[in-house]
């Protein structure tokens, strides 16, 4: 079973600020895009039926965005996601921006994610079933926190380019 989920994508002129750097809000778009594709693709359902056959779904309370390297127009990059904490009702997941060959780390996002009830409108506690699922693909990182991840991460882009 694959832990780690990639998609490669090209960057769009129209995603670029007037240097031809990737937007750091478009950053988001890419990583969140191929992220419902991974879930979609790896794990086997949509958010919309999911919530759909639930009730439930998952909303976004933390994201922690660090850009390691441009993105510059009409370059390929691989975005690989991965889920890194699992709880009852919060659950973290990574998404990387690397470069197409994997070798350059461009960005990492970390999301912090509640189980949300969509009838009572709060939080809640993930189903077992559901739980076990993503425990099935969650890695563990060495790296303890954000801050830990970004240094670690800086210091592998420092090691490729030497």
């Amino acid at each position: 079973m694959q832990k780690e989920l990639s998609t490669v994508v090209k960057v769009r002129f129209s995603d670029c600020d007037p240097i031809g750097h990737l937007n750091n809000v478009k950053y988001l778009e890419y990583m969140l895009n191929a992220r419902e594709d991974h879930v979609e693709n790896g794990y086997g359902f949509t958010y919309e039926e999911y919530t759909r056959r639930t009730g439930c779904t998952w909303i976004t309370i933390q994201n922690e965005i660090a850009y390691l390297k441009e993105v510059r127009y009409n370059a390929k990059v691989m975005i690989t996601s991965k889920t890194i904490e699992v709880g009852d009702r919060l659950s973290k997941v990574e998404i990387l921006m690397k470069s197409e060959d994997g070798s350059t780390i461009h960005s990492v996002l970390w999301l912090t994610v509640i189980y949300f009830d969509m009838k009572t409108r709060r939080a809640a506690i993930q189903p077992p079933e559901t739980i076990n699922l993503f425990k099935d693909f969650l890695v563990n990182l060495e790296e303890p926190d954000f801050k830990s991840r970004m240094a670690s991460l800086r210091k592998l882009n420092k090691s490729v380019s030497k």
